[in-house]
């Protein structure tokens, strides 16, 4: 088994109520992002199955994603689903590899005094495309805290069609996974499914 020991962190994890600015805690998610990007990344390990795959191509997931859209077809917007992860899968990523966290939800963002105080849990990191990264705009953040994530981060277009294709991928298979077993966790996903809909109606 493999194990490690870390320096402790104070801080709590993100929660609406734990954050007193929301949109400064959004800028300041992205400001880290766009360090983690500029660090070297010529001998970081590429994606894998180490990672889940994360800052690697969504086609890795198409099969997985559309076996849960049609799983879930009564319950959302099934065509219009369909259209989000298509368009995901077309958006290139132009740029070179640099480095992704991998796993940017709220369980692993510190929050002391009501601000963003550490990012925690690198375990999926590794270096390729940084669109995975984008989730939390779709996962935890909403409203102005997304747009002050957006316009704090240097991306394209393309780069947001790209994360919500990862959003959408995670919150399909949660959905679908926890219809039975955990219905707060099958409603939290549902929320995201329509935030991203929503959002690429209004993108495109």
């Amino acid at each position: 088994m493999d194990w490690s020991v870390y320096r402790w962190l104070d801080g709590t994890s993100a929660s609406a109520a734990r954050i007193d600015d929301r949109s400064e805690f959004a800028v300041a998610l992205a400001c880290f992002l766009v360090s983690l990007e500029k660090i070297e990344s010529t001998e970081g390990p590429p994606p894998g199955p180490h990672n889940f795959f994360r800052g690697g191509p969504l086609e890795i997931y198409d099969a997985e994603t559309r076996k849960a859209i049609a799983a879930v077809r009564e319950m959302i917007n099934a065509e219009l689903a369909a259209e989000v992860w298509e368009t995901a899968l077309a958006a290139t990523w132009h740029g070179g590899p640099v480095w992704a966290h991998g796993d940017v939800a709220a369980g692993n963002l510190l929050v002391r005094d009501g601000r963003l105080a550490a990012v925690i849990d690198f375990g999926c990191s590794g270096v390729g495309d940084p669109a995975c990264d984008l989730a939390i705009a779709w996962t935890f953040l909403s409203g102005q805290s997304r747009d002050a994530f957006r316009v704090a981060l240097p991306l394209d277009a393309e780069a947001w069609a790209r994360g919500r294709g990862w959003a959408l991928w995670k919150a399909l298979i949660t959905f679908a996974g926890n219809l039975q077993a955990d219905h707060a966790a099958a409603t939290q996903a549902l929320r995201v499914i329509d935030e991203v809909l929503d959002e690429h109606v209004h993108a495109v």
